[in-house]
């Protein structure tokens, strides 16, 4: 018999909840068998939103594997994340934590406030003997596949050790999760060179150097990182967060441009329909809703934050992405390591 992984999905969290969420967890459980989706969030709405045909897109699902919890209490974005955690116990954010701190569930999946969903996995669910810190690794599309930004919002201020400890759970996530063999794991640095960078930089590139867990192959430019020649990209989060808000903004801006020039004239019009097959197929790599959520490291349990916008095509890999993590014991594998 086949072991179901157990997922909390924050149904209340994002911009589109519940109806993004509902959806995205109907098409999960569609495509795989061994998942089981809990619908943390106002009972009420949740019921609605899964009796609602434009929501529900008339999927066919095994019911015994859908459960709606209820929590009638929602953590907006602009609460103080530490407080609200505090007071707002019957949250679903809170609640969705709970049931993966207490063996419940295998992972928690929510779209919702990323400074709740970031305090809640360090306090609630609570980090692995050892490690320090719990970076956030979202994958980023680059030319030759995807590479691994860890860390990009939960730790602003970090420590040699950290940077460490960030590079040896990213090289486990990429080899067992996107199957990178020997995954390359560069640090973000202003140049090339090993005497380059601010004292963070500095002091954690020797370490770095030393360590045998690890395919250290040095510094990477920003510039550098949407080829794809590195497979795990370390910096503090301060440095993560920009790097990766303005590979999103830059996206945008260049497919927006790309448009505007296609429609511009009859002539441009007639070649976008020429090379509209080809373009799209190219493209697709960069939807990052392919990827799913990012994961936080070093946890007790699986702990993704999604896009606030989050699609249902988001949330349905996001969801089947917590099914890897499971199987391949990515959890185990930290601890062993650290």
């Amino acid at each position: 018999m086949a072991e179901y992984t157990k997922v909390a999905l924050d149904a209340m969290g994002g911009d589109n909840a519940p109806a993004c969420n509902v959806t995205g967890a109907l098409r999960a459980l569609k495509d795989n068998d061994r998942l089981i989706v809990n619908l943390v969030g106002r009972k009420a709405d949740i019921e609605a939103a899964l009796a609602d045909e434009k929501i529900n897109e008339g999927i066919v699902y095994d019911k015994s594997r859908l459960n709606i919890v209820d929590a009638p209490d929602v953590i907006e974005n602009a609460e103080p994340p530490v407080m609200a955690i505090r007071k707002k116990k019957d949250s679903s954010i809170v609640v969705a934590m709970n049931m993966v701190k207490e063996g419940k569930c295998d992972a928690y999946v929510s779209a919702g406030s990323t400074g709740a969903t970031l305090v809640g996995g360090q306090v609630i669910v609570g980090r692995i003997k050892g490690v320090e810190r719990a970076p956030l690794a979202p994958l980023l599309p680059t030319k030759k596949g995807m590479s691994l930004i860890v860390d990009c919002g939960a730790n602003v201020d970090a420590r040699p050790s950290m940077l460490v400890q960030f590079a040896k759970m990213g090289s486990i996530y990429m080899e067992n999760v996107v199957g990178v063999s020997r995954p390359k794991v560069a640090i973000v640095n202003i140049g090339a060179e090993e005497d380059k960078g601010n004292n963070l930089v500095k002091e954690t590139f020797p370490l770095l150097k030393a360590c045998p867990e690890i395919n250290f192959v040095g510094s990477v430019e920003a510039r550098d990182i949407p080829y794809g020649d590195v497979d795990v990209v370390v910096c503090d989060a301060f440095v993560g967060n920009v790097l990766l808000k303005m590979y999103e903004g830059t996206g945008k801006v260049l497919m927006g441009e790309l448009k505007d020039a296609m429609m511009s004239s009859t002539k441009t019009k007639i070649g976008a329909l020429l090379v509209k097959s080809a373009l799209k197929d190219k493209l697709k790599k960069y939807d990052a809703s392919e990827y799913g959520g990012a994961p936080m490291l070093g946890l007790n349990g699986l702990v993704v934050k999604t896009h606030g916008s989050s699609t249902p095509k988001e949330i349905r890999n996001t969801l089947l992405e917590c099914v890897k993590f499971k199987e391949q014991n990515i959890s185990e594998k930290i601890k062993a390591v650290l």
